[in-house]
């Protein structure tokens, strides 16, 4: 297929995914803080020509035709598809860097097909492991240039413009979208933890560093809160809200039916244009504060704590073995190491690692030998997951995979699922974590994970 661009200019993709947000697998990848500097394009996607479902390695591929099932490796089968699917399109210069392809949710338990982890836990979830659609036509809206283009990919002419004006009449349908309403009765939030067992499981995490098992495990508390009445609450008005309030470069939402996600994420996972891949992990956290002298000296705690410090290098030594099994060994570099980043509600400090890809290996192959991202497991990364399966005993879901893309040309940006509401049928779940080391203070630890789900706790 060929691809063909469409000046849109003037369509809001806020406005266009309002549009569309009740069809299933309509997916927004939005740069929602405007302060970022790699907060810049939006993507809308709905109705793909495939979608690709899978759990506990049940795998459903669903296209205009049919629909077939099969069991197997659901990254090993993705690869397959892709590769049918994703042919040698160049992207078009000057242009968003998605111009079409594969686009989706990798849950955290997907890490299971690629490592072998116990599966343990005893509180299970519905999000699907692994949820992609191949999407033939995408709306890109690039916020520095303040352009929207549609790009369609078409055997010809005659037909991108059929399909353009199809999804053009989707995405511009006039919706009513009223503003965000507050909850007349607060929601009833209720943790996997209270306070002294959250305590005691930062403890067991020493305990098994200091016997030498590992040197750092993420472990978070979920919370979880009734779902609103559908006639007084739709999740997207509430995403919305909390983009204003908390606003995120790599922010989200996704329907897929039943499962919606809505996320507020602040760190990008795996980034690769042409040959070129990117990191930035995330590690080292303080809170924000309304009065500049008590924010400066969050900051300025942070900047000089040897204990985050320590907690972000070994991420980053983690994140270059990873890279190491798919790259140039030799162009590996870290151009930017602890480097303070502020966001809305807290400051963390934010690494960049950076490498060639090794000739023959392809976007998949990365997300394989990076996943599930180390700054949300620990070191080494599969005895920390061990660990977190045994401490936390649930399943996480989506809460630290990842949602994003991989183009028809081959590139690729994904987020880490963090500050991130999973609405089911019934149901809101928050998780809220953080690395462990020797040094940690439980107490602190715990507070950490309060004054992550602050802003989203308190956006309802």
């Amino acid at each position: 297929m060929t691809p063909f661009i469409y000046d849109v200019t003037g369509i809001d993709p806020i406005e266009a995914f309002l549009a569309v947000k009740h069809i299933p697998y309509s997916l927004l990848l939005d740069s929602a803080d405007p302060k970022h500097p790699a907060s810049r394009y939006s993507y809308v996607m709905c109705q793909p020509i495939e979608t690709i479902e899978a759990k506990n390695s049940k795998i459903s591929v669903t296209n205009w035709e049919q629909c077939l099932t099969f069991n197997g490796n659901p990254l090993e089968f993705l690869q397959s598809r892709i590769s049918s699917w994703i042919n040698n399109t160049q992207n078009i210069e000057g242009y968003p860097p998605f111009q079409g392809g594969a686009a989706g949710l990798f849950s955290y338990d997907l890490g299971r097909a690629i490592e072998d982890i116990p599966d343990t836990a005893g509180k299970k979830n519905n999000t699907p492991d692994m949820a992609i659609g191949i999407y033939d036509q995408v709306l890109a809206h690039d916020d520095l240039r303040k352009r929207a283009t549609i790009f369609t990919h078409a055997l010809n002419e005659q037909e991108a413009i059929k399909k353009r004006d199809h999804f053009i009449k989707l995405i511009t349908q006039k919706i009513d979208a009223p503003a965000y309403q507050p909850q007349t009765t607060p929601l009833d939030w209720s943790s996997n933890f209270d306070e002294q067992s959250y305590i005691q499981a930062v403890q067991k995490v020493i305990d098994y560093i200091y016997a030498g098992d590992i040197f750092q495990a993420n472990i978070s508390q979920c919370f979880t809160a009734p779902r609103p009445p559908k006639e007084s609450f739709d999740p997207f008005i509430h995403y919305c809200h909390m983009r204003k309030v908390n606003p995120a470069p790599f922010a989200c939402y996704m329907n897929l039916g039943d499962i919606k996600i809505s996320s507020a994420s602040p760190e990008q996972f795996i980034t690769i244009k042409g040959d070129n891949v990117e990191t930035r992990p995330i590690k080292g956290t303080r809170p924000r504060s309304e009065n500049i002298v008590q924010d400066r000296a969050y900051k300025n705690d942070l900047l000089e704590s040897e204990k985050d410090r320590a907690e972000n290098t070994m991420i980053v030594d983690l994140l270059r073995n990873d890279l190491s099994k798919v790259c140039i060994p030799e162009t590996m570099s870290v151009p930017a190491l602890c480097e303070l980043e502020s966001f809305a509600g807290v400051h963390h400090l934010v690494s960049t690692v950076q490498a060639k890809l090794a000739e023959g290996k392809t976007a998949m192959d990365v997300l394989c030998a990076c996943f599930p991202g180390g700054s949300i497991t620990g070191a080494p990364k599969i005895r920390a997951m061990e660990v977190i399966e045994e401490i936390e005993d649930l399943h996480r879901g989506g809460y630290c995979g990842s949602i994003g893309y991989i183009g028809f040309d081959g590139t690729m940006d994904t987020n880490i699922l963090i500050r991130t509401l999973i609405y089911d049928k019934d149901t809101i779940t928050l998780n809220s974590g953080g690395g462990i080391v020797a040094d940690s203070d439980p107490e602190a630890e715990y507070q950490e994970t309060l004054d992550k789900a602050h802003a989203i706790l308190h956006s309802f």
